[in-house]
């Protein structure tokens, strides 16, 4: 592989560029950020001496392979194989009007979900901040659109994004920036298990992110057999540091709830959630349970999930069921599990 470091490691306020061209720079992140070029040779404006010296220095693409699952949805989720061998994955999700990518922070989870086939995996490593915004450059390159096409990202792939941070918020901060993805930050969301100090750490930041939060059930007892990490922060603690969001100018918090027949489906448990919210400004995210492999759970009923939905609405909060696309591929929530079964393109890069 050409090169030493990601390029992509660099702001783009930090690109190179020959003392004598300045302007080298804003070019070389014209040709990252809005033509998605993931070779040198394609940079056809820059000094072919300089491109030489260049690839000598850094690599563009943080992967070294791909594969390519196309659900029959229309999504698709990505295999991507890193240079050590590990490997992760990004789901691409096309809809009329909008392009959004899913992407992973992780090679793994550490949280351990019972009902995840990503927290069956467990942890493998941190993904650099290279290797998280590599996947928006590289699944744009595959779907053969400009990489700023891609308007909204969800960090609810792999991994606890809180907890490899500072790799997470250096993406981020190159997602949008004006010379980078220029994407609003309105359109990112960032996914997390709920660490109550990260979460206040985030909010410092100020920046008008989505924060989603797996909260998956209202009680102690319920949340800790199927989130097996639960026990190192109580379910107060968590809803604490997201009044604490909002209290910062944090937006709307989205709630995220799988639902799990015979688990965390039941009507007490729909009016224990309720008093949970209250006082905060939440959207909740019913999602049928997606299966996979040899998980035991199974998903609620259309009829209980209808029935647990009036609770909530019922008592004013907003809500909505989410059934994710990509099952058909082992892309949808809760199923990477880094599957290469049945790939229909895959290439080297």
């Amino acid at each position: 592989m050409q090169g030493v470091q990601s390029l992509l490691e660099l702001s783009p306020d930090a690109l190179p560029a020959p003392d004598a061209q300045p302007y080298r720079r804003a070019q070389l992140a014209a040709w990252l950020y809005q033509r998605g070029a993931l070779s040198w040779e394609a940079m056809t404006n820059l000094p072919r001496a300089w491109r030489a010296e260049l690839g000598a220095r850094y690599r563009l693409s943080p992967f070294v392979r791909l594969e390519r699952f196309v659900s029959a949805d229309a999504s698709v989720r990505y295999l991507l194989t890193l240079p050590d061998g590990k490997q992760t994955e990004a789901v691409y999700m096309p809809y009329r009007g909008r392009k959004t990518l899913c992407v992973s922070s992780m090679v793994g989870c550490p949280a351990g979900c019972a009902f995840c086939a990503t927290g069956a995996l467990g942890f493998g490593r941190n993904l650099s901040r290279a290797e998280i915004l590599g996947q928006l450059l590289v699944v744009a390159q595959a779907e053969g659109i400009a990489p700023r096409e891609i308007r909204n990202v969800v960090l609810m792939g792999m991994g606890e994004a809180l907890l490899n941070y500072d790799n997470a918020l250096g993406a981020i901060r190159t997602m949008i920036h004006p010379e980078g993805l220029d994407m609003s930050p309105r359109r990112i969301t960032l996914s997390t298990v709920g660490l109550p100090g990260r979460i206040r750490r985030l909010a410092a930041e100020r920046l008008p992110l989505v924060l989603a939060v797996s909260l998956h059930a209202p009680d102690e007892k319920t949340r800790r057999e199927i989130i097996p990490t639960a026990h190192a922060h109580a379910i107060e603690e968590i809803i604490a540091a997201l009044h604490d969001w909002q209290a910062a100018g944090g937006r709307r918090v989205t709630i995220e709830y799988t639902m799990l027949a015979g688990v965390n489906d039941a009507l007490w448990q729909a009016e224990a959630l309720v008093a949970l919210l209250r006082g905060l400004v939440v959207h909740v995210n019913l999602i049928p349970f997606n299966p996979w492999g040899a998980s035991p759970f199974r998903s609620s009923s259309r009829a209980q999930i209808a029935r647990f939905e009036r609770v909530l609405t019922g008592a004013g909060l907003s809500v909505s069921v989410r059934f994710s696309r990509g099952r058909d591929t082992g892309g949808a929530c809760g199923q990477l599990a880094l599957s290469g079964e049945g790939a229909l393109a895959s290439s080297g890069l």
